[in-house]
């Protein structure tokens, strides 16, 4: 069984900054690439950030400059740092990770909302 636990969502003013974290947890050999998603409603779920588990990273062109990923291996943890949050970053994130217990596939983690009032 794998698990990945989010935390650190909430309410934030514009402008304002928030840090999620994504731990995994359970039985397995490896994990690869991590990232986050978000869904905003009415909206298709997108791309926020990706991170390699050698470091490299992909961000959307909407959070560039704003957005920074990061992770922990020795931790199984990613996190999203996100700074000059609009209104428009409101959304629930997803955590999202390949990992290998007898083949790879992707997890999700259950989600976190994320609330940027004006």
């Amino acid at each position: 069984q794998v698990q990945l636990v989010e935390s650190g969502g909430g309410l934030v003013q514009a402008g304002g900054s928030l840090r999620l974290s994504c731990a995994a947890s359970g039985s397995f050999f490896s994990i690869n690439a991590m990232g986050w998603y978000r869904q905003a409603p009415g909206k298709s779920r997108e791309l926020v950030a990706t991170i390699t588990s050698g470091g490299s990273t992909n961000y959307a062109d909407s959070v560039k400059g704003r957005f920074s990923i990061s992770r922990d291996n020795a931790k199984n943890t990613v996190y999203l740092q996100m700074s000059g949050l609009k209104p428009e970053d409101t959304a629930v994130y997803y955590c999202n990770a390949d990992i290998k217990r007898t083949f790879w596939r992707p997890y999700w983690g259950q989600g976190t909302q994320v609330t940027v009032s004006s």
